[in-house]
């Protein structure tokens, strides 16, 4: 399952109902104390309620019943669900979705109590004819008596099943009048089903910044916790038969027992019933921790050196999500990731979290208000928090850009070029960029006259499609210079090109301004194939109108004997495929390229061609 929403209403400082939508990358910034902790802290209540645990004081002061509500919508719901050995069933036919076709969960706590109790509901537009509105309430026997009543006996597949009985009197009734409902999950088949669910819904794990450092809830543990996690979700259906095998010989026995006890007491062996207390946590067998070589638990480190370790776990997970073919879900919620970091490593750490949320079924969440980080993130990922007197508002930056600019300001995020800038160069997206300046060092090494753009503080390169928050100050801030500019888009092998009407307005300007579209298809198609056979120890030929990344991807995924054909792979999976290959070309192997590599992929010199234009067009450095 896909988290889709989150709600939250009564909580903390949140007080009216609030929706935040939520993407594979979510980061949500705003001022210290606006609440962004508040969201990754409730979905922790909401999955496990251990960490951060629900208490009186979560409800909101000005609250009037004491009554906390989280609620989650997920898309990416099971095809079907299984009530026992025999009921396949699923959400839909249970009439148990949203209008929008999505399950949403909602968990309510009465917080007016001393020992918070909760009750869970299923809001769904749910059947409210009065002769069904019951239905998941209903014993099987009741439910017979209600089929006979609507004289629908033949209708029924099998009269033994629940599932059944429900689907031949929904079907019976012309007019069930949907209507939107909270359906409890207390009793009944309801909670049968919310049983099942429950084991569906996505791993969460939070990750503090500020957590105790604790031998046995240490920042550093918290990982290693989440790899024993990890690890028993991919074996979920074993253990779930194990479990099943142990309880039923268990309770073979305890039977046994109160037959031999009723033939000494039987009025005793009656008031005995045999029962499991609570479900078995397999997560308590398995304690995995990190020690360092001198002894001394990594959790009594610095918290720069435990932050690393768990940078460095997201970076493993990185790798290992890349080749997991795991059904169930997972969610990280990492409070200010870059606390502690150097510069560079916030570099690096956006590009992990970006690139891990990118995983299948994989979602990221977290907090910053650090400026320099926060202009790493793109600007589709971002949920502004404001918290006004009455109440809170949250933004998100993808339905409403005119908000980046509050973002920006808020945070205190400036362009962070000099003066010295001459020439803006824009491309379709960042992956272009770096290609470019590795392409650009490559050629200015034996023909210093070509910039190296990689180095030179003049040019501005500017990513024109999805950008970070950086990317879109400066590029706010560069339309007032009056700059000239070079254009470089793909022609994604159309005639005439894509851009081909914005390049013909770019070169009209008459201000020095130029446009290209890409000779080949994209800038893919202008590395060397024999470096990329190198790296991947694959056979691949091209032309310059293939898809170099989708050709790289499903060559990749036919080098595994075991992977399923690529015309039964999903579209979902190719798009990620391609995604993955794209950045390895991009940035791992155009930098394996020699001058000779460049020039035999581009006969034509067209990559030099369009540095020469930008070359052109700024002064020449001060001689010192």
């Amino acid at each position: 399952m896909k988290l889709e929403k989150v709600i939250i209403e009564n909580f903390r400082s949140y007080k009216d109902w609030i929706e935040i939508d939520i993407n594979d990358l979510t980061a949500f910034v705003g001022k210290n104390d606006a609440g962004k902790s508040t969201i990754l802290e409730a979905l922790e209540i909401f999955f496990n309620n251990k960490m951060i645990k629900i208490e009186q004081k979560d409800c909101n002061v000005y609250s009037s019943n004491g009554l906390v509500r989280i609620g989650c919508v997920f898309s990416d719901i099971p095809a079907s669900i299984v009530i026992d050995t025999t009921a396949i069933t699923s959400l839909e036919k249970e009439y148990l979705l949203n209008s929008d076709g999505h399950l949403e969960i909602h968990k309510v706590f009465d917080c007016s109590k001393s020992t918070v109790p909760s009750e869970v509901f299923i809001f769904a537009n749910y059947p409210t004819e009065s002769i069904v509105s019951d239905l998941h309430q209903l014993t099987q026997a009741k439910l017979k008596t209600r089929v006979k009543e609507l004289s629908i006996e033949d209708k029924v597949s099998d009269n033994r099943s629940n599932v059944s009985l429900r689907s031949a009197i929904f079907e019976s009734i012309e007019d069930l009048k949907l209507n939107p409902t909270y359906v409890s999950a207390k009793s009944g088949d309801i909670k049968s089903i919310w049983d099942i669910l429950k084991l569906q819904l996505p791993i969460y794990s939070l990750f503090q910044s500020d957590r105790p450092s604790l031998d046995g809830d240490s920042e550093v543990q918290d990982p290693m916790k989440m790899a024993v996690q990890s690890a028993l979700s991919e074996v979920s259906n074993e253990i779930e038969a194990i479990k099943k095998k142990v309880q039923e010989s268990a309770l073979l026995i305890a039977q046994n027992t109160l037959t031999m006890l009723a033939e000494m007491d039987k009025n005793l062996a009656n008031e005995l019933t045999p029962s499991f207390s609570e479900e078995p946590k397999f997560e308590k067998i398995f304690k995995l921790t990190l020690d360092g070589d001198d002894g001394i638990p990594i959790n009594k480190r610095g918290s720069g050196v435990r932050r690393l370790v768990l940078f460095s776990f997201f970076r493993a997970e990185v790798e290992r999500r890349n080749t997991l073919s795991s059904n169930k879900g997972i969610i990280y919620g990492i409070e200010e990731p870059e606390t502690s970091q150097h510069p560079l490593n916030q570099i690096l750490l956006a590009e992990t979290l970006e690139g891990l949320s990118s995983k299948p079924k994989t979602q990221v969440l977290l907090t910053t208000h650090v400026p320099a980080f926060a202009g790493l993130l793109p600007t589709d990922s971002l949920r502004f928090i404001i918290a006004n007197e009455s109440n809170k508002e949250i933004v998100n930056a993808e339905m409403n850009q005119n908000i980046l600019k509050d973002i920006a300001s808020s945070l205190g995020l400036l362009p962070n070029f000099g003066n010295n800038v001459q020439v803006l160069v824009f491309v379709e997206g960042v992956h272009d960029i770096a290609i470019l300046k590795t392409f650009s060092k490559l050629i200015n090494s034996v023909n210093p006259s070509i910039v190296d753009l990689s180095t030179d503080s003049r040019i501005v390169l500017i990513p024109t499609g999805g950008s970070t928050l950086k990317e879109w100050v400066n590029r706010e801030y560069l339309k007032t210079l009056n700059l000239p500019e070079v254009h470089i888009y793909d022609g994604d092998a159309l005639t005439p090109p894509k851009y081909q009407e914005t390049c013909e307005k770019v070169n009209n300007r008459n201000n020095g301004s130029i446009a290209f579209s890409t000779r080949k298809r994209e800038m893919e198609n202008y590395i060397n194939h024999k470096n990329i056979n190198a790296h991947y120890e694959i056979n691949l030929t091209f032309t310059d109108t293939c898809s170099v990344p989708e050709l790289v991807a499903k060559l990749v995924h036919e080098k595994d004997p075991s992977a399923k054909p690529w015309i039964e792979v999903s579209e979902k999976k190719i798009k990620d495929k391609k995604n993955n290959a794209k950045k390895s070309l991009n940035y791992e192997i155009a930098s394996t390229m020699t001058y000779e590599d460049l020039c035999e992929s581009d006969s034509e010199k067209e990559i030099e061609g369009w540095l020469r234009e930008i070359s052109l067009r700024f002064s020449p450095l001060p001689v010192r």
